[in-house]
């Protein structure tokens, strides 16, 4: 089952076109025509190898929507014309505990990755979402709200429900005080959940200049949080962090601003570790440090329902695969507002 893909082949060279075999279709299989995936910045990492793991050919692309043109013969939950997404996991083992109790994010086998993973089939490379098509087991499989327009909701896969997940565990609700910190790809949809929530959101940013589209996403406060005075007045306000800033940096002035029992919760992975916090004001106000990895595929089926009902889509700038590369390079000035999204229909192979 040849199809077409954009492929990076070692760390140094641009992706180009090629083509890629998927697996055949297993009886729990769905075979996805992909209509948009979105382009997250761990794309670039793997495309590039700068976390050393990556295994080439590799296709990337996590945040994929797509309609669904083929079933196995088990199929029960999507049949043909469904519009789906898919998200950053495809497997599991399916029998450990964090399996069991629909945490597949923590499985204790470590979930397959949609790309860069092992197929437990054939034992080659999964292929990502930079492709015409991609077949996925059911269960990993999700349905999208088709009151949205689906290329935002692309970036939903990833982004939103890796803010999603911390925001559902630790029981945000209304009239909590939510802090957000960084305007990215991961802190915009996190400004526009918890506001959704009902949840008053302040927004920390190094950039003056965001602050208008801040207030605009839903966030009912920004502080610069270079700004001394700012982070003063905003000491002890705050019920809860998201922290999703992936460049390592200072936590104690984000402590400072949580109330007793406040707690901070990182989802932006740093290329070095942040500096070692302040334990004192830790102990004095029972405050706590946590982490979150993506969401569970419950999670994620939850989230977008959620933004079925609330209207949410990602900020997006619709791209063709041929101008991946550029993507990429703007991406690492920040120059997006705030996800890339590959239409594959206008994409030349």
């Amino acid at each position: 089952m040849k199809i077409n893909a954009l492929v990076a082949h070692d760390a140094a060279q641009p992706l180009s076109s090629g083509q890629i075999a998927l697996r055949p279709l297993q009886q729990q299989d769905v075979k996805i025509e992909i209509l948009y995936c979105g382009v997250c910045h761990s794309d670039l990492h793997m495309a590039r190898n700068e976390w050393a793991v990556s295994r080439y050919p590799l296709v990337p692309g996590h945040e994929i929507v797509g309609r669904v043109v083929e079933t196995g013969a088990d199929v029960t939950n999507f049949k043909a014309g469904d519009v789906v997404g898919v998200g950053v996991m495809v497997d599991s083992c399916r029998e450990c505990h964090f399996c069991q109790q629909q945490e597949e994010q923590y499985c204790e086998a470590g979930f397959v990755a949609t790309y860069n993973g092992i197929d437990k089939y054939t034992g080659d490379s999964t292929w990502g979402g930079y492709a015409q098509n991609v077949v996925v087991d059911q269960h990993f499989v999700v349905s999208v709200p088709q009151t949205l327009p689906l290329a935002g909701v692309a970036p939903l896969l990833c982004a939103g429900v890796t803010v999603w997940s911390p925001l559902r565990h630790f029981n945000v609700k209304a009239g909590d005080k939510v802090g957000v910190v960084g305007l990215g790809g991961l802190g915009h949809m996190a400004v526009k959940l918890a506001s959704a929530m009902g949840a008053e959101v302040t927004l920390f940013t190094t950039s003056p200049g965001k602050g208008e589209d801040a207030l605009r996403l839903g966030a009912t406060r920004v502080v610069v949080s270079r700004d001394a005075g700012q982070m003063a007045d905003a000491q002890t306000s705050l019920d809860f962090i998201v922290d999703c800033v992936s460049a390592p940096h200072d936590l104690d002035p984000y402590l400072a601003t949580l109330k007793t029992n406040g707690r901070l919760v990182l989802v932006g992975i740093p290329e070095h570790p942040h500096q070692s916090p302040n334990v004192t004001p830790m102990v004095n106000r029972r405050l706590s440090i946590s982490g979150s990895s993506i969401g569970s595929i419950q999670e994620t089926q939850e989230m977008l329902d959620f933004c079925g009902k609330h209207n949410i889509t990602a900020d997006i700038e619709v791209i063709a695969g041929q101008e991946i590369e550029t993507a990429f390079a703007r991406m690492l000035k920040g120059d997006v507002k705030y996800r890339f999204v590959i239409d594959m229909q206008a994409t030349r192979w």
